[in-house]
């Protein structure tokens, strides 16, 4: 009879042939509940304050005319993300006295819960539509819930690689007598292990997102889903042939796209075809489909070298949609020009590699896990806006972190920054600098 034990974390560590970058690692204690705490990562917390701040005052550059034109106010739109940047940081202050074991005593509940809550969407009169998209709960307040699942499973999926059972002796599937049992024995070995598990969860998410429909959650889903399995300890060659699929299946349905558009037969393409067509030929429909990208790529143009200046920007003035929301970082090019930019993509990339710093030197492997999952989300969404607006790829409605207007995911952006301000905490001070 096959056994199958819970691996000890220490061991399961020590037993790791090797990691995902290839390099064979070191076991690591875990973080004990009762153990005393370091402080949180200075240089981390400072770069996330700074790019908070930075994106507070954009949203008050590139929102006031809108607000005002509206009749809400000139200053309408800051105030409310200024409260809600203050709620946040109360957050991420409360959340780095969390210890690390409460994360993942909690993980499993977390994960199942904030699925739960991306059904709840779909229940009347509790979620709520907003242009067509039914992506919002109102229970007293409103928020996305997708922005929850997010983390949720971040936890989620970092706690499955740290408890996953592993078979002290392979089943031999052939040897078994019938074909009932060879079945249920493959099945078995399928479904337990934690690749497929995570796989599966992210699909089903990603499948709930596509529903509603909320295209960009569910990319970032499936890539959280990606970046957590491979510094897991997925074998590169799986994420090789993952990689290789998707560039054929991209290459293939551009060209589909590009070969329909030529023929002039657009009538049979459905919303997310013509968002590729919009892509590829945003002049051929400037007041339509093409209108937003345009007029981005104008704003964009406009700023120059070092920009028109805080506060001069034209394209807000009800020609650019979403100026203060996914289309920000246009206004950001358009008043402070390249080399504004240039310094917050910096800032940017400075803040995901000490994230990914202190994920490879966090003190056990769940707290390593949350980690990358967390500063990959991040990357992830800087990556996918900035290529969005810069027509580099096609529109997803991907938010860009700390400085696109919307009050749940400024909270909980924040509360994520808490968690690993809190991880970094039982940093050893050997490792810490």
């Amino acid at each position: 009879m096959t056994e199958y034990t819970t691996v000890n974390h220490a061991e399961y560590e020590a037993t790791l042939s090797r990691g995902a970058f290839g390099t064979r690692e070191k076991p690591r204690e875990e973080a004990k509940p009762n153990q005393k705490r370091g402080r949180m990562d200075i240089p981390f917390l400072v770069l996330s304050m700074m790019l908070l701040t930075i994106g507070v005052i954009m949203v008050l550059s590139a929102s006031f005319a809108r607000s005002y034109l509206m009749g809400n106010g000139a200053g309408a739109v800051f105030f409310n993300q200024f409260r809600f940047a203050l709620f946040g940081i109360a957050a991420m202050l409360l959340l780095t006295r969390v210890p690390t074991h409460i994360y993942r005593r909690f993980a499993v509940i977390a994960m199942i819960g904030s699925i739960v809550l991306l059904f709840a969407v779909f229940i009347p009169k509790i979620g709520v539509s907003h242009g067509g998209a039914r992506r919002w709960i109102k229970v007293g307040i409103e928020f996305q819930p997708s922005e929850l699942t997010k983390i949720g499973l971040i936890l989620g999926f970092s706690y499955l690689f740290c408890v996953r059972k592993r078979p002290r002796n392979k089943i031999k599937i052939f040897e078994l007598r019938t074909w009932r049992a060879r079945i249920f024995a493959l099945l078995f070995r399928v479904f337990s292990n934690t690749n497929i598990q995570i796989t599966l969860i992210a699909g089903v998410a990603a499948a709930i997102l596509l529903k509603q429909p909320h295209l960009s959650a569910a990319i970032i889903i499936v890539g959280i889903a990606a970046i957590i399995m491979f510094r897991g300890g997925l074998k590169i060659r799986w994420v090789t042939l993952w990689v290789a699929i998707l560039a054929v299946l991209v290459v293939v349905v551009v060209q589909y796209v590009e070969r329909e558009f030529q023929a002039g037969r657009l009538e049979g393409l459905n919303y997310q075809l013509m968002r590729i067509v919009s892509w590829l030929h945003p002049e051929a429909d400037p007041q339509g489909g093409g209108y937003q990208i345009l007029q981005s790529l104008y704003a964009i143009g406009s700023g120059g070298a070092f920009g028109v200046g805080i506060g001069q920007s034209r394209q807000k003035y009800l020609y650019l949609p979403e100026e203060h929301n996914d289309y920000i970082f246009a206004i950001v090019c358009e008043e402070l020009g390249f080399v504004g930019a240039f310094l917050i993509i910096a800032l940017f990339a400075l803040l995901i590699i000490r994230g990914f710093w202190l994920a490879i030197h966090a003190k056990d492997k769940f707290s390593s896990l949350v980690v990358t999952g967390i500063t990959g989300m991040l990357a992830i969404q800087v990556f996918l806006n900035i290529s969005v607006v810069t027509n580099f790829l096609p529109c997803t409605g991907i938010s860009l972190p700390f400085f696109s207007y919307g009050g749940t995911a400024l909270v909980i952006q924040l509360a994520e920054i808490g968690i690993i301000l809190g991880i970094s905490r039982d940093i050893t001070n050997k490792k810490a600098g």
